[in-house]
């Protein structure tokens, strides 16, 4: 029987990935007991991964645990000391993952992951139950969490090679820590749009806002 753990969703715009990728905690290590009362050990996911990486299989990547609803491909996992650490791509084609995009943007999801235990693989200690060996089945997108300690730390939004006026200025607006209002002034006018109500001077802000423009641009053209 399938069992399931949920966790919620925060990002940061990451610059340097393909659209549509993100990263993130999908499972944490220690802490407190879930809502259902689990813990989850280090190293609980050693065995899966190992057999997932020799059988060439992947957990899946679905929306809200529907197995006829998949919404992209995780492309990896990592075992950390903090939980599993997931990277997926969602498949933008399709309008549930890219309406999962905007929705992870807002921080409107939660990770969750789908599995089974196999014989000896917990333990109750404490009263809660001591997950030590998992097997992982799916990774899903859903709304409600059950674990706080689980993230998201990436997701990539703009893409320069299909640009969306409104992608950027949200990317720009992120990266640079500027107000809507300035992202609407700098993508209206540029940089003398940005700052017209400045004084010309050499102030640190100015400065600083110059300097992250100056390595957007190198990433975006790839020196």
């Amino acid at each position: 029987m399938r069992a399931f753990q949920a966790a919620p969703i925060q990002f940061k715009f990451s610059a340097s990935d393909e659209a549509g990728t993100f990263s993130g905690i999908a499972s944490p290590y220690g802490g407190e007991p879930d809502a259902h009362g689990d813990l989850i050990v280090p190293g609980a996911y050693t065995k899966t991964l190992a057999q997932h990486e020799a059988n060439k299989t992947r957990p899946a990547l679905l929306w809200q645990h529907d197995q006829t609803n998949p919404v992209g491909i995780w492309l990896k996992f990592e075992d950390t000391t903090e939980g599993l650490l997931a990277h997926g791509k969602l498949t933008t084609d399709v309008p549930q993952a890219k309406a999962a995009h905007a929705l992870m943007r807002d921080g409107a999801l939660a990770l969750s992951i789908g599995y089974m235990i196999p014989a000896g693989g917990a333990e109750i200690r404490n009263g809660a139950r001591l997950l030590k060996e998992i097997d992982l089945v799916e990774v899903s997108l859903v709304a409600m969490p059950a674990n706080s300690n689980a993230r998201i730390t990436s997701v990539k939004s703009f893409d320069p090679i299909n640009p969306n006026p409104r992608d950027f200025e949200r990317s720009v607006r992120d990266a640079l820590g500027l107000s809507a209002r300035e992202a609407k002034r700098l993508m209206a006018g540029g940089w003398n749009g940005l700052v017209r109500d400045e004084q010309a001077d050499d102030s640190a802000e100015l400065a600083a806002i110059a300097a992250k423009l100056q390595n957007i641009t190198a990433t975006l053209i790839g020196r």
